[in-house]
């Protein structure tokens, strides 16, 4: 039985789960913390056991060495022959790709070229596609892209009222993200529906740590609520989302900030729900303080209404909605926040069921049997997304 690798490389993380195909069963997962730092995390789950260990891994393939090595002290591989692909998640795909790519020399340098749509990113997923090579070289990689799914989307919808020339010189324009999660949960909730997805009309809220709405049509994505960065959208747990380009001119001037990073950073990692509340970035520690804190209960309900008003223009958009879907760790884990939102949507028959939707696990329906649009909860699973993109290029290549 074959052995793919989805892996998610960071400038000082390193994730990645092991599975087999064709039954896309985990069979190992673990993640390197504080890569290139002193004491360094390198962890490993199996079979119901954790392992963890400190010591300083100085790079990537440092980074991959020990945790295929380790993979094979533990016989969960007999050796490295056994990965027969590996596919690795790339944040910022740009206008070059629209679809997962089998990595070469070119697309790594493509992806580092692209960097500075995702600074945050690109670098170390870039290095850590390397590392592997170095080490697994005849082994199939594949990039596979947040943004690729978003290249469906009509000119109408991504380009900004700003002089058309900045989009021809400098390819300004939305390119959102979150695209695997969206790709994955619309597939999902066709199949659970035993609907084509090529019938169905889909707003799928990813709603995480980083958060985003995806209008989907004929399975591909018409509209979504991030923008050329992942910035741009909704309120999220540190991000701002949408905000008057003004107003960062005029928060520059006051604080006598210069330099515009320093503001960018301050809209990424300072505001959001973290900003608002001033308590907590996470949604479970401001629901539980909520009715003592004000600014816990403004912040919810401001989260809350962005979205209505981003779900409400797709309704719009796409004519109306088959399907309503709710993932990541704050739209499939809070019954909550999804009675909240579905509530704004009552007077267009979309109702919820409460016991549906306050108990149960895995993707399941959470809507009334009289509802006009089906709610539906649907656990994300990009790496899963990777994995078979993995299976399918390789297919293609053979």
């Amino acid at each position: 039985m074959s052995k793919i690798m989805a892996v998610n490389s960071g400038s000082s993380t390193l994730k990645w789960k092991l599975y087999t195909v064709p039954d896309e069963k985990v069979i190992a997962k673990g993640m390197v913390d504080r890569l290139g730092l002193p004491d360094s995390v390198f962890e490993v789950q199996y079979n119901g056991k954790k392992i963890s260990e400190l010591g300083d891994i100085p790079d990537h393939t440092t980074a991959v060495n020990k945790m295929l090595d380790k993979l094979i002290e533990l016989k969960i591989i007999k050796n490295y022959d056994e990965i027969t692909g590996v596919g690795h998640r790339v944040v910022a795909g740009g206008s070059i790709f629209k679809d997962s790519v089998i990595v070469t020399p070119r697309v790594v340098q493509q992806i580092r070229n692209l960097s500075e749509f995702a600074p945050l990113h690109n670098p170390g997923q870039a290095t850590g596609i390397e590392a592997f090579e170095k080490i697994l070289p005849n082994v199939p990689q594949v990039a596979v892209f947040d943004t690729s799914f978003h290249q469906t989307i009509d000119p109408v919808n991504y380009l900004y009222s700003i002089p058309y020339e900045y989009y021809e010189k400098y390819g300004v324009r939305k390119f959102g993200a979150h695209g695997t999660s969206h790709r994955y949960v619309s597939q999902a909730a066709a199949d659970y529906l035993q609907r084509p997805l090529s019938d169905l009309k889909i707003i799928s809220a990813h709603l995480g740590s980083g958060a985003s709405i995806d209008a989907i049509e004929d399975g591909k994505s018409v509209d979504t609520s991030m923008g050329f960065t992942p910035l741009a959208g909704i309120t999220m747990s540190t991000r701002s989302g949408d905000v008057d380009p003004s107003l960062v001119a005029y928060l520059m001037q006051k604080m006598k900030i210069t330099d515009p990073d320093e503001m960018v950073k301050i809209l990424n990692t300072k505001s959001g729900l973290l900003g608002l509340s001033g308590v907590s970035p996470d949604m479970r520690d401001l629901l539980a303080t909520k009715d003592e804190n004000h600014r816990s209960d403004l912040a919810i309900k401001i989260f809350v209404n962005r979205i209505v008003k981003y779900i409400g223009s797709y309704i719009a958009l796409l004519g109306g909605a088959d399907v309503l879907i709710f993932t990541a760790g704050v739209g499939a884990g809070s019954a909550e926040i999804r009675e909240d939102i579905v509530d704004h949507f009552n007077y267009r028959g979309i109702r919820i069921d409460k016991e549906a939707n306050e108990n149960g696990k895995g993707i399941r329906r959470i809507s009334t049997k009289d509802s006009t649009t089906d709610v539906l909860v649907v656990p994300t699973d990009e790496e899963l997304m990777i994995v078979r993109d993995v299976v399918r290029l390789i297919k293609y290549s053979n």
